[in-house]
């Protein structure tokens, strides 16, 4: 085996490149859509299984997630909360790289200022959504 040549650099990695913006919510993309996939299928299919059941199992389904009064309890508004903001998070990224394969926004400062957006834009959404249906 030869020995490397110490004349040639080595590959950047993690620790060389400066955490930014646009760096994180290439990763929150990622993690968002496996998220709301694996989450979502999971609870659809329990969902679907507890329609076929009967009504005791769709009974347990939905007390999992609600209290007597038919609210939502903790755990609902956690999932509910994190697969809206999840799945509007995915959707400004799609956007922002929808605008991007156009030829726009690859400079540095419009690019972590798109980055910014995204994140801003998800949650402003989020809690807009989350407030509406409070007062239905």
């Amino acid at each position: 085996m030869a020995s490397r040549n110490p004349a040639r650099p080595l590959s950047p990695h993690l620790q060389v490149y400066k955490w930014g913006p646009h760096m994180l919510v290439s990763i929150l993309h990622r993690a968002t859509g496996s998220g709301m996939a694996t989450v979502g299928s999971l609870l659809l299919v329990w969902w679907l299984a507890a329609i076929a059941s009967g009504d005791q199992a769709y009974a347990t389904f939905v007390d999992v997630f609600t209290t007597d009064t038919g609210g939502l309890n903790i755990l609902g508004y956690v999932i509910g909360i994190g697969l809206t903001w999840s799945l509007l998070q995915h959707m400004m990224t799609g956007i922002r790289h929808l605008v991007m394969d156009t030829g726009a926004g690859f400079e540095l400062k419009r690019n972590r200022m798109g980055a910014r957006a995204t994140i801003l834009a998800s949650t402003l959404l989020t809690v807009a959504f989350w407030l509406y249906m409070g007062m239905k």
